[in-house]
């Protein structure tokens, strides 16, 4: 915004906050969304769909989410990711698909919406794939679980 300029309503202009000063460290965050459905619908992902492995499906695009996330959200700074894992753990029995995304980097700033990204990319795809056999499925607890690194140090949810 030039100077003089006034701000827009709502406070500062957007813009992605300064992170060079900060030292560069280890960093990793996991988070995690679930996916509710019959247990049928989800005994059918697990088993395979005329689609492919939904399983597997959702895996990879979770981790090109994490890949992607600085293009999706704004503020979101590019960071060099080091890994990531996205585990999915389904519960037929229950009609539960865990989707638990850990992603690691050595940067200046966290990868907390990196794991939240893929996390729920993940869902989203074991969500589109479960359509055809249950139409009131739902995505539920998208939530950090844990980050480790950086300034604020160490947060795991209760």
């Amino acid at each position: 915004m030039p100077a003089g300029a006034p701000a827009p309503e709502g406070g500062e202009a957007a813009r992605i906050v300064e992170v060079g000063s900060k030292e560069v460290t280890e960093r990793e965050a996991t988070a995690e969304c679930a996916v509710l459905m019959t247990p049928d619908a989800a005994a059918a992902l697990v088993a395979g769909t005329e689609k492919g492995k939904p399983i597997e499906a959702a895996r990879i695009a979770g981790i090109l989410a994490v890949k992607r996330t600085p293009e999706l959200l704004p503020f979101c700074h590019p960071i060099a990711v080091t890994g990531a894992e996205l585990v999915i753990e389904p519960d037929t029995a229950n009609g539960r698909i865990l989707v638990r995304a850990t992603v690691r980097a050595r940067d200046r700033t966290g990868v907390e919406m990196e794991s939240l990204t893929g996390a729920a990319v993940a869902a989203l795809c074991l969500y589109d794939t479960a359509k055809p056999f249950d139409r009131s499925e739902s995505m539920s607890d998208l939530r950090l679980r844990e980050k480790r690194g950086g300034k604020s140090g160490h947060f795991e949810a209760p």
